[in-house]
């Protein structure tokens, strides 16, 4: 019974701690104490939903159990401009403190990593990490030409001075940062006044943020005292985790072509199972992947059109016609599927040279073999006697069947030449059970 009772105590603690997970906590490396303490989270990776979720629940959590403030270490190469809003609206009206510090060394905060920068109440950096380059992009990566080009750039540099204008800080670099794609690093942003800290660690970080005041919601004055704090370190729930995952370019990019091609080998070698089971789950995280990241329609079908164009050279004869067109615009596809009017992420081309290189190799392989396998003569089966050996056992003779030994049985054979017992003869057809032979 004891040890019922324990079991049941596991149990339901394990149940409490998958229900608090779920509602937006998360481990807490140092333990709750008395004294002042802030919040620590951090952002490695591209500004996508997953990052905006998870600063939001930060910025609830750190409300909640009182945190002096919220200190977000960024190392970013850009993302969703979306997403940077999100995160701005939620920073610029946040009613605890926050710390935008780009770190470690090497660290950037590049493209939506500057507005998310510079929405924080103290924007700080690292030694050897730079910020800047939000020029917007068209999805090949070029600058966005025409009337269109003219409207999102005049719209973000009008969102960049907005956020600057809000913080105090330096206006007219960030819109250099956009109209320009200027990029600099903690030292020329510390002159300019795009930050206000340039700090070794985050000790040092705290010591020197510490007696600045600055105003969160509502206008409410705050003076920092955080120099010595304890530090409370969060990590992304496992949802937001996955999330955050399936929003890399390259991962969505990888399960596409993983489903595609497992998707294709089931319907070439049917009741495999596996490779169509694999395939379906992959394609269903790359549809996932879609509600992240923004999709050119034009650039997925061409994909679609490419995997076709390698199937049918698989099985038609069109001197590899349909094959370099396959190639082709499966290349076109991949460099496109990305809209880069709407993010600077981009899936890396040495993926798309190396997916496509082995693609076309998979595909063709596969078909080559199913082909050589569907021209070869059956081997089981009725079908599988004719042309074999046979040793007669039975005197065959016109109109006179007899019985002959092929293939470990013994079939009923007739023949229009008399056919002694021993000699042997060659099937040459097969009608039910009875073989037809002739004399070898």
């Amino acid at each position: 019974m004891k040890r019922r009772a324990h079991i049941a105590v596991w149990i339901a603690s394990g149940f409490v701690v998958a229900v608090l997970s779920t509602h937006g906590y998360a481990f807490v490396v140092a333990p709750p104490g008395p004294g002042h303490h802030i919040d620590l989270i951090g952002i490695d990776g591209p500004i996508n939903p997953a990052a905006a979720d998870f600063i939001d629940d930060a910025l609830k959590r750190a409300v909640t159990d009182g945190a002096d403030a919220l200190v977000i270490e960024l190392d970013t190469p850009g993302g969703l401009l979306t997403s940077a809003q999100q995160i701005v609206k939620s920073l610029l009206n946040a009613a605890v403190p926050v710390i935008v510090y780009v770190a470690p060394a090497g660290s950037s905060a590049a493209s939506a990593g500057t507005f998310v920068t510079e929405a924080a109440n103290l924007a700080a950096m690292a030694p050897g990490t730079t910020i800047g380059a939000a020029h917007p992009v068209e999805m090949t990566g070029g600058n966005v030409e025409g009337a269109l080009g003219t409207k999102i750039e005049n719209y973000t540099a009008s969102f960049a001075r907005t956020i600057a204008q809000q913080r105090g800080r330096n206006e007219q670099w960030m819109e250099d940062a956009v109209r320009k794609s200027s990029s600099i690093d903690q030292r020329q942003a510390l002159k300019l006044h795009v930050i206000d800290i340039v700090a070794l660690d985050l000790k040092d970080l705290l010591a020197q943020a510490s007696n600045h005041e600055v105003t969160v919601a509502g206008g409410r004055k705050v003076k920092l005292q955080v120099a010595g704090a304890e530090v409370r370190t969060y990590e992304m729930r496992f949802g937001e985790r996955v999330l955050n995952r399936l929003a890399d370019p390259n991962l969505m990019y990888l399960l596409l072509i993983a489903g595609l091609l497992g998707i294709y080998f089931e319907f070439a070698h049917p009741g495999v199972y596996l490779p169509g089971v694999t395939g379906a789950i992959c394609i269903l995280l790359a549809l996932a992947s879609f509600q992240v990241i923004p999709i050119n329609l034009t650039g997925l079908l061409l994909i679609l059109l490419g995997v076709g164009l390698l199937t049918a050279e698989a099985f038609v004869t069109s001197y590899g016609v349909l094959g370099m067109g396959g190639v082709i615009a499966f290349l076109l596809g991949s460099l496109f599927l990305v809209d880069r009017s709407e993010t600077d992420l981009r899936i890396s081309f040495s993926i798309i040279a190396g997916a496509s290189f082995a693609l076309a190799a998979i595909i063709l392989g596969i078909g080559f073999f199913v082909i050589r396998e569907g021209r070869q003569r059956a081997k089981t089966g009725s079908e599988g006697l004719i042309g074999e050996l046979a040793e007669v056992r039975e005197q065959i003779g016109p109109g006179a069947p007899g019985r002959v030994f092929v293939h470990g049985e013994i079939w009923r054979a007739v023949s229009d030449q008399p056919i002694a017992p021993g000699n042997h003869v060659r099937v040459t057809g097969v009608r039910g059970l009875e073989v037809t032979v002739r004399p070898i």
